[in-house]
C-alpha cells in the first residue's frame, strides 16, 4: 500500500533457493523494486526483476487459465491502471485474508486499520457477467451515471468495483448490459 492505504499491487510469493520470488504483472516490477529497496535498510537483500513462470504463480495449467480461475474465485489482478486506485477493502483482501490487521506498522496501515474497525467500506468489488464480451473496459454505469470502475475482465466475465447498495442494480459497462454473480465468499462475508 502507498501512504494513503491505496493498493501499489498485489503478487504471489513463493519460496525459491535462497530466497523468495515475488510474481507480479511486468509492468509494475521496476516500480515495485524501487519501493521495495526504500526498506531493505541496510539488510544483505537483492532485488532483480525476472520473467515469471506459471510454476511462480502456483499454476498448474497456462497463466491465462489462471487469471480467469483467479477472476471467477474474486481475487483482483492490479495492472498499471489500477495501482493506487483502490484500497484493500474496496479490492476484497480482507475478505480473502489477504491483508494483516494485527502485523503492526506498514505503509498505510493507519487508514486500512480504520476502515476494518470502523466498518467504513461503501464501494466494494464484486464479480459480474457480461451480455457481450468487452474490449477495452470503461466505466460502470447505471443509465447515465458512473458508479463504478472494471478491475479486471476477460470476455464476458469481470470484476468490479461498485457501491454495496448498487450491486443489484441495472448496471452496464459501454452500454453491455452486466448481470452479477455471486462470489464464492461473498454470501457469508458481506452484508445483505
Amino acid at each position: 500500500c502507498n501512504p494513503k492505504g491505496r493498493v501499489i499491487c498485489l503478487f504471489h510469493a513463493s519460496k525459491s533457493d535462497g530466497g523468495y520470488r515475488l510474481a507480479l504483472p511486468t509492468e509494475l516490477a521496476s516500480r515495485v523494486r524501487d519501493r521495495m529497496t526504500m526498506f531493505r535498510f541496510r539488510a544483505d537483500v537483492g532485488l532483480d526483476v525476472d520473467d515469471a513462470s506459471a510454476a511462480d504463480l502456483g499454476a498448474s495449467g497456462s497463466i491465462s487459465a489462471w487469471r480467469r480461475a483467479n477472476l471467477r474465485a474474486g481475487v483482483p489482478e492490479i495492472r498499471i491502471a489500477q495501482s493506487e486506485e483502490f484500497t484493500p477493502h474496496m479490492l476484497n483482501l480482507d475478505l480473502l485474508d489477504a491483508v494483516s490487521f494485527d502485523k503492526g506498522c506498514y505503509t498505510g496501515q493507519e487508514i486500512v486499520a480504520r476502515t476494518q474497525y470502523r466498518g467504513a467500506t461503501r464501494r466494494r468489488m464484486f464479480r459480474f457477467e457480461s451480455a457481450e464480451p468487452l474490449g477495452v473496459a470503461g466505466p460502470v454505469t447505471a443509465g447515465e451515471r458512473k458508479v463504478g470502475d472494471v478491475v479486471n475482465a476477460i470476455g464476458t466475465d469481470l470484476l468490479a468495483i461498485v457501491p454495496v447498495d448498487s450491486r443489484d442494480a441495472d448496471l452496464s459497462v459501454d452500454g453491455i448490459a452486466l448481470r452479477r454473480i455471486a462470489l464464492p465468499y461473498e454470501a457469508a462475508q458481506l452484508p445483505a
